[in-house]
């Protein structure tokens, strides 16, 4: 049985947001990264490119699963 189109539309709206949080809070780690104390610098940069890339692979990975 396939799923409705209602809960194709409602996942889509929830991983755009969540991808949205991941990207923004991203780019958050890599300002504040600067500012933290000196030996939590790398590794908070380092989420933040972690957070960005999920953010860009979740819409990439995950939807073309739900969608097709």
């Amino acid at each position: 049985m396939a799923p409705s189109p209602l809960y194709n539309e409602a996942m889509n709206v929830i991983a755009f947001i969540v991808s949205l949080a991941l990207f923004i809070g991203g780019f958050a780690l890599f300002g504040y990264s600067f500012y933290a104390a000196e030996g939590f610098q790398g590794p908070m940069f380092f989420a933040g490119i972690l957070a960005v890339s999920a953010a860009i692979a979740l819409p990439v990975h995950v939807l073309k699963r739900i969608d097709g």
